[in-house]
């Protein structure tokens, strides 16, 4: 899947949102780190927060391989990854109480904190959201910790509504 997309006035570039390659790992990587240190900040008594990342360098490899778990990259006219979407397809099949719908899974998505606020989010769940009914699916779901105010409000933004809740008591 590849989609190019103008960028907003101002950016000066134009963006291509495409699968994700190894020669974007390092990036990625990069990315991740941005990510474990938001939910570090939120949630420090859960998340680690010195450099770490989701993924090693053979499990992020793996994962770009599969075709069950898509990787999506924003990339800039020099092919710098400006962002990610991380997707899982998941189906129950044969199970007790739930249908068999197919639903692709948005694991995680991030922007480079640097340019957060150019539409590069969007751009990537709008990709996200083509692939999906490309791909006959029912619905795209995601979580978000509670603790991570502007991502929540993003999602709102692009029409997502609370599927569930996930609730805690500390001890």
């Amino acid at each position: 899947m590849e989609m190019e997309v103008e960028m907003e006035a101002g950016f000066g570039a134009e963006m291509e949102i495409r699968r994700a390659a190894e020669r974007d790992m390092e990036r990625i990587n990069e990315l991740l780190v941005q990510v474990c240190m938001v939910h570090h900040k939120g949630r420090p008594d859960l998340f680690q927060g010195n450099g770490n990342r989701k993924y090693t360098e053979e499990q992020l490899r793996e994962i770009i391989h599969d075709d069950k778990r898509p990787v999506f990259v924003a990339v800039d006219g020099q092919e710098r990854v400006l962002g990610y979407a991380f997707c899982i397809f998941r189906q129950h099949r044969n199970d007790n109480i739930l249908t068999g719908i197919k639903t692709l899974y948005l694991d995680d998505l991030c922007v480079d904190e640097a340019i957060r606020g150019r539409q590069i989010g969007k751009r990537l769940y709008e990709a996200v959201l083509a692939f999906a009914r490309e791909n006959g699916c029912y619905n795209v779901t995601l979580n978000v910790w509670s603790c991570n105010g502007p991502a929540m409000r993003f999602y709102e933004k692009c029409g997502l509504k609370p599927q569930k809740v996930g609730m805690e008591v500390i001890l």
